[in-house]
């Protein structure tokens, strides 16, 4: 498997660009990007040191998962999930 994430101008109009960025910053684009670890607090710790935009420090969900939640610099919502 190969996942790219690109800033939303690559290839596109200065326009296109801008109303792409719009829409995934609104969380229209695809996603969320869900990822999982076997150590969560530790792959948090590198997301933010490398200066992902925190949305959702490592939390225990109702509904399972303990995850947390980022926003890539094109405006993706990126989850990464704690592997069972």
């Amino acid at each position: 498997m190969l996942l790219v994430l690109s800033d939303p101008g690559a290839g596109r109009s200065p326009e296109d660009a801008e109303a792409l960025h719009r829409l995934v910053a609104k969380g229209a684009g695809p996603g969320p990007i869900v990822f999982a670890t076997s150590d969560l607090d530790a792959a948090f710790e590198r997301a933010r040191a490398a200066g992902a935009e925190v949305l959702q420090e490592p939390i225990q969900q109702p509904w399972g998962p303990r995850d947390c939640a980022f926003r890539d610099p094109a405006g993706n919502l990126v989850r990464i999930n704690q592997a069972t």
